[in-house]
């Protein structure tokens, strides 16, 4: 059985930049993905934000990877030449009832580090006149990135560094090798051909996104019950047909764990609005679609017309609805991201991120290095 240094579970963005890591610090390194291509699943399908790390509670997993993994994004990016912009974002509330939340936005973005500019409505108007505010947190290091271009590069870091990313390889299990996983770690799966396949790995991540829990589930040793039940959420996105109102990104004032319906941009500054939020009740990655509710558009355009009244009418046309993995309910509060590795459930050499939904594309170098870090 041949045996490598590292197998990573999941070629998303986060399982490259996991791999890439691991490659670079000079293990033999093998990802295992089950589409036949890379990043098909969450990764291609967010807003491609490069966020501030405003949001998260200060001290948080969430709030560390986002604004580490911010600065590591900007520099790899110019550095490999992946299509990427800081544009600025407007936090808009649009009444005067919301101006607490900013203030409150405000005061953990200083404690996390990240630099916030508060403005009243005139300034707002000045700033960006197409829309109504009563104020606004501009976030100066909020940017967009190419997110399949970023992911290309990470791909052909790993092929650089001797990596190996097996498409069409679906992961089953894997068993520990010797008292606790010191030995290693025996992972068996099949090809979208059918053929069985088995390898022994010194370590194993598990960064299979919208199956991490079942991922985690099928390796052997922490019980399955230590692992947390599979929830997933749709968020669909419409595109603005003409031209966008504004030259920077602009959110609404955050509700719980959602951000809203916000207007993003792309490179090419097309405008794009969303996503919402749909919990959805079934449980199995493999059949989940990802069709967009024409239906929605109504309730986005009564979103949008909160911050920007003149959203013409019949200006929206779907673009396209990404799955978010969640290890929570719809009525329970967000958890924070889960790097699960030895310290936690005690067996060597195991590390399973669950989890890992927005800010996970601008965690992802930094998750990289906190993963490299674990299995040193």
């Amino acid at each position: 059985m041949d045996r490598v240094g590292a197998l990573v579970v999941g070629a998303g963005v986060i399982g490259l930049a996991v791999a890439r890591a691991l490659a670079q610090a000079g293990r033999e390194v093998v990802v295992l993905e089950r589409a036949t291509a890379i990043g098909t699943g969450v990764s291609s399908r967010s807003s491609e934000v490069i966020h501030a790390g405003l949001y998260y509670t200060p001290g948080s997993w969430k709030a560390r990877l986002c604004v580490r993994g911010k600065a590591l994004l900007y520099d790899y990016a110019q550095r490999s030449g992946v299509g990427h912009r800081c544009c600025g974002k407007l936090v808009v509330a649009a009444e005067a009832a919301d101006e607490a939340t900013l203030e409150g936005l405000a005061r953990r973005a200083a404690a996390n580090g990240v630099p916030v500019q508060p403005l009243d409505a005139a300034q707002v108007q000045r700033r960006a006149p197409a829309l109504r505010a009563a104020a606004a947190l501009w976030s100066p290091t909020t940017g967009i990135v190419d997110s399949h271009a970023l992911m290309q590069a990470l791909h052909a870091d790993v092929q650089r560094a001797g990596g190996v990313v097996a498409l069409g390889s679906v992961f089953e299990g894997a068993e520990p090798i010797g008292a606790r996983g010191e030995g290693g770690w025996r992972v068996h799966g099949h090809t979208l051909a059918g053929e069985a396949f088995a390898l022994q790995a010194d370590v194993l991540v598990n960064a299979a996104g919208l199956w991490a829990c079942h991922v985690a589930r099928a390796v052997q040793g922490p019980p399955p019950q230590a692992w947390p039940r599979p929830r997933y959420a749709k968020g669909h996105y419409f595109a603005l047909r003409g031209a966008a109102p504004v030259d920077c990104l602009v959110y609404p004032v955050p509700r719980d764990a959602w951000l809203g319906v916000h207007l993003t941009l792309d490179l090419g500054g097309q405008a794009r609005f969303g996503p919402d939020l749909q919990w959805l009740p079934d449980a199995s990655p493999q059949t989940l679609t990802y069709d967009v509710d024409g239906t929605r558009q109504a309730a986005f355009e009564a979103a949008i017309r909160r911050y920007w009244p003149g959203l013409p009418a019949d200006a929206l046309q779907p673009a396209y609805a990404g799955i978010r993995p969640k290890i929570h309910g719809p009525d329970e509060p967000a958890p924070d991201f889960a790097p699960v590795g030895p310290e936690q459930h005690g067996w060597a050499g195991l590390v399973h991120l669950l989890g890992f939904e927005s800010p996970g594309l601008t965690s992802a170098l930094a998750v990289g290095e906190v993963v490299a870090t674990l299995l040193a």
